[in-house]
């Protein structure tokens, strides 16, 4: 069984080239993959391995960094890595809005426990907006929440500008991250009734019992459980090998899926090599599988 550490902080940080040679050390010595992003602004990740390993990691992290307690936590499990490899980046922003966020720009008191976040989103006259990319909605969302349709979240402030000041805004995305840099920036514009959902998406799923969740759908996640549901259960989407998109079970049905090669989505849009290559590719792991072996583009690659 593999423990799953998905995690956030914003802290001004320095010495990042040293921190991303330390940290891919011990990864690879702990035999952790997933994706750990330094920023002068903070970090932002999810890694997965043995449990154990997956702690000592963390408290290297909490040592290194100084840091008492993340922003968000969220801990799952899986019965296969989700990740291919370890990846450690240096970047700009944890995620890119346009403005860097310190300790005292965050926002008092603006965090909504999933237990209260459903009357919260109850309300008449909320605006709900989900600060995820498209394709990410439609794999699931809140009941009555916006989808922006911004494919890049360094666009989102163009979005945001179509609200009011005065108008009570509940934010929500992934794990927290996406929504608290969003409120931070909607609040230096003026905006004052501003709440987002405490640990996001994954901590409400957690949490909430499935009779009792305003959810509709699953959550995609970014490695290759590709969904989740309630209770971070492993979802029913696959992850399309032409596009990268996810694909839900009734998207297979139509002629235009083929395993490993591709989906309603892309299959008009790729060219004639494109198709022969994934199909040459896909050969190869049923190959590997029929071996006993594991290629390094099968789901269960661990």
């Amino acid at each position: 069984m593999f423990h799953i550490f998905g995690f956030y902080k914003f802290k001004r940080l320095s010495g990042l080239k040293s921190l991303k040679k330390t940290f891919q050390k011990k990864l690879i010595k702990n035999h952790v993959r997933g994706t750990i992003i330094f920023s002068k602004e903070g970090i932002n990740g999810t890694i997965s391995g043995k449990k154990n390993n997956v702690q000592k990691v963390k408290k290297s992290l909490k040592d290194i960094c100084k840091i008492k307690n993340f922003d968000s936590e969220n801990n799952s499990t899986n019965n296969f890595q989700p990740f291919h490899r370890e990846k450690i980046k240096i970047k700009k922003e944890v995620v890119p809005i346009g403005i860097q966020v310190l300790q005292s720009h965050k926002i008092k008191n603006n965090s909504v426990d999933p237990k209260k976040w459903n009357s919260l989103i109850k309300e008449n006259n909320i605006k709900i907006i989900d600060t995820r990319k498209p394709f990410e909605y439609n794999v699931g969302t809140f009941r009555g929440a916006k989808n922006p349709n911004v494919n890049h979240f360094r666009d989102f402030p163009k979005y945001l500008k179509k609200f009011n000041k005065n108008d009570k805004i509940a934010m929500f995305c992934t794990g927290g991250i996406r929504c608290e840099k969003a409120s931070i920036f909607l609040n230096k514009q003026g905006f004052k009734n501003i709440f987002q959902l405490k640990g996001g998406i994954l901590n409400y799923l957690k949490k909430i019992n499935k009779k009792q969740s305003l959810w509709k759908g699953e959550c995609y996640v970014f490695d290759n459980r590709v969904s989740v549901k309630h209770k971070l259960k492993q979802g029913t989407y696959s992850m399309c090998s032409g596009c990268r998109k996810p694909v839900s079970i009734q998207e297979k049905k139509s002629k235009k899926y083929k395993n490993g090669i591709s989906c309603p989505k892309c299959h008009d849009y790729l060219t004639e090599s494109q198709k022969v290559r994934f199909a040459t590719r896909q050969k190869q792991i049923l190959i590997a599988k029929k071996m006993g072996k594991k290629y390094i583009f099968q789901k269960e690659f661990y």
